[in-house]
């Protein structure tokens, strides 16, 4: 991104700009913005995810509505496709 010699430039600007005696103040606010800024991050991840356990929990359970078919129901071509050997079923694809 950067090479050594543009990174040397900035800080030579930046000293020049503020001055030697404000970088240490400049860095410590910087710090402190930095992790005021993560502490916030952080925060909006959890109330997110508590947001979605929430809503996950309000939401009442599906029930799948059908008709129970005993195995006996089942038509015989269909049975017998269903238990037929595998390998008998992979030669007689080829």
């Amino acid at each position: 991104m950067f090479g050594l010699s543009e990174i040397a430039i900035i800080l030579i600007v930046v000293i020049l700009v503020f001055g030697a005696k404000k970088l240490p103040e400049l860095a410590r606010s910087a710090g402190k913005s930095a992790r005021i800024l993560k502490a916030e991050a952080q925060a909006m991840r959890e109330e997110k995810e508590r947001q979605e356990a929430r809503r996950a929990a309000a939401q009442p359970p599906q029930v799948l509505h059908g008709e129970v078919v005993p195995p006996d129901a089942v038509p015989p071509t269909v049975r017998q496709a269903r238990t037929q050997d595998p390998d008998a079923s992979s030669q007689r694809r080829v």
